[in-house]
């Protein structure tokens, strides 16, 4: 029988794996006054210009969606509707339910420009920021001393 020591910087190890998968099972699902919200997940950049969002929400349709901006934050709520109850499913993995998810702006945006499109299960949402905080490009004149 071999006896094996451990060193703390294993134990650190195993707890950090721990705490991280419980962080990550965790935001998949919030409890909302005890029902179940699936956090969406989403893709984000930004350009000199806009803050472009997308977010993958299969099996929902557009009036499923809600959008609002609040302040600096922008929220994604709807619900993506239940499987049919009147079949044997082999596999049923899809998500079903309602979902959400919350942003902040670090940058001055136009609120009353933001564009929503829901195409083939994608949703896309394009947010153009305010003129103070794009980049200027001042051009440098030669001048006459």
């Amino acid at each position: 029988m071999t006896t094996r020591i451990y060193r703390d910087s294993d134990l650190m190890t195993m707890r950090d794996f721990f705490n991280r998968w419980f962080d990550e099972t965790r935001s998949l699902m919030d409890y909302n006054g005890g029902s179940r919200v699936a956090r969406l997940p989403i893709d984000a950049y930004s350009t000199e210009s806009e803050i472009v969002v997308t977010a993958p929400i299969p099996g929902a349709r557009p009036e499923d969606v809600e959008i609002t901006v609040e302040g600096d934050t922008l929220t994604i709520r709807g619900e993506v509707q239940p499987r049919k109850e009147d079949v044997k499913y082999i596999f049923a993995e899809r998500f079903q339910g309602p979902f959400m998810r919350e942003l902040q702006f670090n940058v001055p945006v136009k609120v009353d420009e933001i564009e929503a499109t829901f195409e083939n299960g994608l949703l896309r949402l394009t947010i153009p920021k305010a003129e103070e905080v794009r980049p200027r490009v001042i051009p440098v004149k030669a001048g006459s001393t």
